[in-house]
């Protein structure tokens, strides 16, 4: 069965980093397509990035320019690092396997000064 654990979430300042990293298992990891995603309270999960087994990638509008998503496929690793972060970016994100009911339990990123 897949699994997904992320980490890297916690509190940052206005303009600052953050590197969120994704573990996945199942055997089919190279061929399938991953996602970022974040949910702030009382808004829908949106989309922040997805990246194809073979290094395409996709970002949302709104963090466009900031936000950089890859893979490791040899470790099973996805990663999102996030420049430039805004109060706005505060969410917790979760990493998806494809367009399955695959979740991450999720890592909060809160942005305040």
């Amino acid at each position: 069965q897949v699994q997904l654990v992320e980490s890297g979430g916690g509190l940052v300042q206005p303009g600052g980093s953050l590197r969120l990293s994704c573990a996945a298992s199942g055997t089919m990891f190279r061929i399938v397509t991953m996602g970022w995603y974040r949910q702030a309270p009382g808004k829908q999960r949106e989309l922040v990035a997805t990246i194809t087994g073979a290094g395409s990638t996709n970002f949302a509008d709104s963090v466009k320019g900031r936000f950089t998503i890859s893979r490791d496929n040899a470790k099973k690793m996805v990663y999102l690092q996030m420049n430039s972060l805004k109060p706005e970016d505060t969410a917790v994100y979760y990493c998806r396997w494809g367009t399955s009911n695959y979740w991450g339990q999720g890592t909060q990123v809160t942005v305040s000064s």
